[in-house]
């Protein structure tokens, strides 16, 4: 995978070489330097008509992973003379008419998560009647191609998953409880999967209501002092991870706190011990691809991944890693 992610990183690069007159070490030097005077003036890096493209996802409100993706696509429609309009419904039948009115807008591209891909099924071939290019991001790999998406941008989350089951096998655990934080949301339900194929020991899901803190340190708490055996905590999003520190304090518990996903307390708690691990799926890499991709297809006919994902991760990330990963957290694109 992280082959691949290379060679994705080149062929992007490669096209925007072209686009912006010449790759000989003078002439990259200028598109540079023409590229950082742009952005710091708020102009595109390009002069294609001024497409708008929707993005639409399954985030709830105050989710600080969906800012992480934001903030890449914004930097890519800010290069690509991109008008770009973002908006969200954690309930899927929301999302769905939140892509009909994208439709209706007449936008030249819509990027989507597809978490609850049976209800976003319709929605999606609104869209492709009305012949707007979609791309899928972050959720609904597997249903991506079949609902006529041109690609998907994000990490296989059974593949995940594995990676973390593995990772729980080196460091000698046992028992863990893996921590679903939204109900029907099929990542999830895929990473937790993923976790009890490779994991050699016992794997419990673990239900809660994740727009309630409380209520989530509360369960954890109870499932941890009901069994004292547990060695490891899974959660699904760096904000549950702080959470489960917490609960696994109250309950007195020594099991270690394992996390997806990245934000700067995560990386606090990976450099001080207080966090084992952490799986990067890189958000920022996400929203700038999905954006650029959109954008390359419009102006070239391009399309990336061949029919198969464009997966940004999995990544492990270890205290080994933590300091170097601080500065990208602390600005908000990790």
């Amino acid at each position: 995978m992280a082959r691949f992610g290379t060679w994705t990183g080149i062929a992007l690069a490669g096209v925007l070489c072209v686009s912006l007159a010449g790759c000989s070490s003078t002439g990259g030097k200028r598109a540079e330097d023409a590229r950082k005077a742009a952005a710091a003036q708020g102009r595109a890096a390009v002069d294609t008509p001024r497409w708008t493209f929707a993005m639409i996802t399954h985030s709830g409100d105050g989710d600080t992973f969906w800012d992480i993706v934001q903030s890449g696509a914004k930097q890519a429609a800010l290069k690509d003379n991109i008008n770009f309009l973002y908006s969200h419904d954690d309930e899927a039948q929301q999302q769905a008419q939140l892509v009909d009115a994208a439709v209706d807008k007449k936008v030249d591209g819509i990027i989507v998560t597809l978490a609850k891909p049976d209800a976003m099924k319709a929605a999606l071939a609104r869209a492709r009647a009305a012949g707007i290019p979609v791309i899928t991001v972050n959720s609904g790999s597997a249903e991506s191609k079949a609902f006529g998406a041109l690609t998907h941008i994000g990490q296989d989350e059974t593949i995940a998953g594995e990676a973390v089951g593995e990772e729980l096998n080196r460091r000698g655990k046992k028992k863990a409880i893996c921590v679903l934080h939204e109900q029907g949301n099929i990542g999830h339900e895929q990473r937790c999967d993923g976790v009890a194929k490779t994991f050699t020991g016992k794997v419990t899901d673990l239900y809660v209501t994740g727009t309630n803190m409380p209520d989530v340190q509360s369960a954890i708490e109870a499932k941890l002092q009901a069994d004292p055996s547990t060695d490891a905590v899974v959660t699904l999003g760096a904000p549950f991870a702080d959470t489960a520190v917490k609960a696994g304090r109250g309950a007195g518990s020594k099991a270690e706190i394992d996390t997806f996903d990245l934000n700067a307390k995560v990386a606090a708690g990976l450099a001080d011990g207080t966090l084992g691990f952490a799986v990067d799926q890189q958000p920022y890499l996400q929203g700038y691809q999905a954006v650029d991709l959109l954008w390359l297809y419009k102006y070239n006919g391009d399309v990336l991944g061949g029919g198969r994902p464009v997966l940004t991760g999995p990544q492990i990330i270890t205290k080994d890693q933590a300091d170097e990963l601080a500065a990208y957290t602390e600005r908000g694109t990790r």
